[in-house]
Parts: C-alpha cells; sequence; structure tokens
C-alpha cells in the first residue's frame, strides 16, 4: 500500500467528521479485508498456504478459529497483536464462513477505527476553535485512544487464554 491505512483514516475524520468517516472507514476497511480473505479462498490460496505455513502464530489463531471462530477474528481485530494485512488473507485459510468473518472483521475493527477518525475530526476541529474547545476536543482524543489501547489489551489477554500465543 502507497498510503498507510491510519493516515487515510485519519483523513476521513477530517474530511468526513467522526460520524460519516467511521461508517467509511469501517466499510471499507471491511470490504478490503473481505477481498483478501476471498483471494486467499481462490486464486492465491497455494502463495498464503506457503507464507501461513511458516509462522506459528497461525497455526495457533487456526486452532483457536476451529474451536471459537467469530470470537477470535473479533479479538485479533480488536487486540491488533498480528499484522492486518497477513490476518486478511490468513483468515482466509481457515473454517471460518465467509458472513461470520465479514461480521467479525467489521465489529473488532470499529473501536480502532473511530479512535483514529476521531483524531482527525478532532485535528480539523482544533484548527477552527477556540481555546476551550481545543482543550476539551484534545481530553476527548487522549480518551478515546486510551479506551482503545485499553480494548486492545484486554483482547490480547483473551487471545492468550483462548490458546492464540503472541
Amino acid at each position: 500500500m502507497i498510503v498507510p491505512a491510519s493516515i487515510l483514516t485519519i483523513g476521513a475524520g477530517a474530511l468526513f467528521g467522526v460520524v460519516a468517516g467511521s461508517i467509511v472507514v469501517a466499510i471499507g476497511a471491511t470490504m478490503a479485508a473481505t477481498i483478501a480473505f476471498l483471494l486467499a479462498r481462490t486464486v492465491l490460496r497455494k502463495r498464503v498456504e506457503a507464507m501461513a505455513a511458516a509462522n506459528p502464530k497461525f497455526r495457533a489463531v487456526d486452532r483457536a478459529i476451529a474451536r471459537e471462530g467469530m470470537k477470535i477474528v473479533i479479538l485479533v481485530r480488536l487486540a491488533a497483536v498480528f499484522p492486518f494485512l497477513f490476518m486478511n488473507y490468513a483468515f482466509g485459510l481457515t473454517g471460518i464462513g465467509t458472513l461470520q468473518y465479514v461480521i467479525a472483521t467489521f465489529i473488532g475493527i470499529l473501536p480502532g477505527a473511530i479512535a483514529f477518525v476521531y483524531l482527525g475530526a478532532a485535528g480539523a476541529a482544533v484548527a477552527t476553535q477556540n481555546t476551550t474547545k481545543t482543550v476539551i476536543t484534545v481530553v476527548g482524543v487522549v480518551i478515546a485512544f486510551a479506551v482503545s489501547i485499553f480494548v486492545a489489551r484486554i483482547a490480547a489477554r483473551a487471545i492468550k487464554r483462548a490458546g492464540v500465543e503472541e
């Protein structure tokens, strides 16, 4: 990818605001993840299998998905302990159904997407606000990221309990 997804997500917040930006980002990221998932199930299967075979983390994720499906996908997305792009393809090799994957991915990426979109919206708002509103906006950004980090840590612990080692 030429431009990091986080930059695009922040830009969506600046351009569209928190609500519309979050919707655009969540739908766009879910669609991109689903395309990679489906490619891994079809035309790129052998290539993705070769990449995943060398990764012990993937084998642990695959075993956990066999037991708990959507829950593991949501937790992996929330925790962000695995590379997002690689996991899009790797999930295509697992036994999870496409609809379950799409729903779990959408749910799992929401907190992080909203936090980054909020950052972009706050940055755009700060450029046109007075000092009091700027302080409130900055505090909101800090709270949004603190909650996002807190959720990611809870998800990382749950992933470990599910048998997926980091």
